[in-house]
């Protein structure tokens, strides 16, 4: 039996891996599959030995092993039905033989990261994975939880690691107790610029330039402008436009008194600024921090 687990979530494929092991009745092998070598490979893969007649095993990382990888596609008929062969693979390369053949022979389970789109998702897995360890949050306190993380299962699953302690779980204690992700800290830039408070987004640029890199914070500023000039535009509730634009709800809920007051204008000129300071960014040598101070200005006017 093979089994493939591929994709870039390295969550959901450590949690699946624990799943099956913790199942397995038998010996289970473990196997950096960067590092072998060729010859190892009748021993990993001819199914039952003197001592076991029953082995798990797990090689992860194999398709970065160019040479073993290629020559994996001729010892694919060979292993037997009492042997259960585990590829654990984040990007293995899909054009290549070896690959081909081994979907032929095996079951394919992918887990793909998780991305703004699967906002919902990351709520009800916040949900599902508070009530396993009985941590009492309701739904609002859920979302301010994914709005200040993020949707990144890991770092979702150390922030209820964080909460568990607590008997009941609120937005304000999220606030306190858990570490805002870049996109929140953006956004909370974002938000005093918008509001006209040039001392506190002079402060927090400060901040920013000691701890993060400025094309990571423009890139997010460039997306919260435009979620913002979304709203501005469409006469639709902020619930509706964010599911259109495949955002978190409660972000553009704080957001929408700021699309009201700038209105169709306001956003068209935010857009058109940023969209200069991003050429800027690509064709010139100024400093980016100049150039997102400049278009952060734009929205003080």
């Amino acid at each position: 039996m093979i089994t493939v687990l591929s994709g870039e979530n390295t969550f959901e494929i450590t949690r699946e891996l624990e799943r099956r092991i913790a199942a397995f009745d038998g010996d289970i092998e473990r196997v950096d599959g960067s590092e072998i070598e060729l010859r190892q490979l009748p021993d990993l893969l001819m199914g039952a030995t003197l001592f076991s007649s029953n082995r798990l095993v797990i090689i992860k990382g194999l398709s970065s092993n160019k040479s073993v990888w290629n020559d994996l596609v001729d010892w694919l008929p060979r292993i037997g039905d009492d042997l259960h062969v585990i590829f654990v693979d984040g990007k293995p390369d899909k054009r290549t033989k070896t690959y081909k053949e081994l979907i032929k022979v095996a079951k394919v389970v992918d887990f793909p990261i998780w991305t703004d789109r699967d906002i919902y998702k990351a709520e009800q897995w916040v949900e599902d994975e508070a009530r396993k360890q009985k941590l009492v949050i309701d739904k609002k306190s859920i979302q301010t939880l994914v709005a200040r993380v993020g949707v990144d299962q890991w770092q979702l699953h150390h922030a209820l690691e964080k909460l568990a302690v607590f008997d009941v779980v609120s937005s304000q204690l999220i606030e306190d107790v858990i570490e805002a992700n870049p996109s929140e800290n953006v956004f909370n830039l974002l938000d005093a610029a918008l509001k006209g408070n040039f001392k506190q987004v002079s402060d927090m640029l400060q901040t920013l330039r000691m701890t993060d890199d400025p094309y990571m914070v423009f890139g997010l500023l460039s997306s919260q402008v435009f979620q913002l000039a979304a709203l501005a535009v469409s006469d639709k509730p902020s619930s509706e436009v964010a599911k259109d634009i495949g955002a978190h709800p409660f972000a553009l809920q704080k957001l929408a008194p700021h699309a009201t007051r700038v209105g169709r204008s306001g956003a068209k000129r935010m857009i058109t600024a940023f969209a200069n300071a991003d050429a800027s960014l690509k064709s010139t040598t100024t400093e980016p921090w100049l150039l997102i101070e400049r278009a952060l200005a734009s929205t003080m006017q």
